[in-house]
């Protein structure tokens, strides 16, 4: 095998390997999956109301199997509300670093990540039916590899330990699931078009060096 061929052999393995942990393979949940997460939801959120067990349940059995989009609008506290944990001098911003701090973590080990984030530039464009809604200040766009990848994050046991200051620092919030859904940032073909210009300007150089 020419060196150009073990060149572009080399660049598929590393393009088979990122496509490979950044895509789901898993397919839906299954019942004994879900059954799994709705006892685990019930023991950590045990005076949830019967609507957010039916919304939870919903969002399993609705499963596609697909990689999805979480969209956060959040209005923070000026000042973090006083939970273990937390000082009296910790702002805001500190206490959403420690939440974020395990949430970092989880997501990138499950080829999860942020896919936009921004504070809010104007408060009350456009509002229906939706009082008290006019101000916010940040948003943001999270993309999960699957269903299954965000229930594991959520019902790690660090996740119940640290949730609380995401609920101390936030006055409100907003998560919308979106799924099917497309972007033309996809990771997986900027790396597949990145490699194939690297190998193509590596053949060129070499067919007329």
């Amino acid at each position: 095998m020419s060196k150009l061929s073990w060149m572009w052999f080399l660049l598929a393995i590393v393009y088979a390997v990122f496509f490979s942990w950044y895509t789901s393979f898993g397919g839906p949940l299954t019942e004994e999956e879900i059954d799994y997460y709705i006892d685990t939801f019930n023991e950590q959120n045990p005076d949830a109301p019967a609507e957010n067990r039916t919304n939870v349940r919903r969002f399993m059995e609705q499963d596609t199997g697909d990689d999805f989009v979480v969209v956060n609008v959040v209005g923070r506290y000026e000042k973090p509300q006083q939970v273990e944990g937390i000082s009296p001098d910790d702002t805001t911003e500190e206490v959403l670093a420690e939440y974020m701090e395990y949430m970092y973590v989880a997501l990138v080990s499950r080829a999860s990540h942020p896919i936009f984030a921004g504070a809010v530039a104007s408060q009350g464009n456009f509002f229906l039916n939706a009082p008290a809604m006019e101000h916010w200040t940040q948003a943001a766009g999270v993309r999960y590899r699957s269903r299954r990848d965000l229930l594991e994050i959520t019902s790690n046991p660090a996740f119940s330990a640290i949730h609380e200051f995401k609920i101390a620092a936030l006055a409100k919030t907003i998560a919308v699931s979106v799924d099917p859904w497309f972007h033309l940032g996809d990771p997986r073909l900027i790396l597949a078009l990145f490699l194939g210009l690297i190998g193509s300007l590596v053949s060129w150089r070499s067919q007329n060096g």
